[in-house]
């Protein structure tokens, strides 16, 4: 996975989370289309337990693939309901208001 925080003084940080093999690829459904950008991502491989650990104190949260959605659940930030298919990838966005 790779794994990026966003810092920002007047918000929440952003935790933005991919799977692997997503990264800097484009992904559509009916009604949109992704860029996966590894600007937004990061560039650098990180282990499931580095993703727990970012997204246990996260503010908001940008996440996408299977894996990645997997963890969040596992961690009980959301369910599979919360999600959207964009093709066939998970996607959820988690907002700390």
């Amino acid at each position: 996975m790779f794994l990026k925080i966003h810092r920002s003084r007047e918000t929440a940080d952003v935790v933005a989370v991919c799977d692997r093999e997503l990264i800097n690829t484009t992904i559509t459904n009916d009604t949109m289309k992704v860029i996966i950008h590894d600007s937004f991502y990061g560039k650098t491989p990180v282990t499931e337990e580095e993703v727990r650990e970012a997204l246990k104190n996260a503010g908001n949260v940008n996440l996408i693939g299977e894996r990645t959605i997997r963890i969040a659940i596992e961690m009980g930030l959301l369910t599979k309901a919360d999600c959207i298919m964009i093709g066939n990838v998970p996607h959820a966005q988690i907002y700390q208001l």
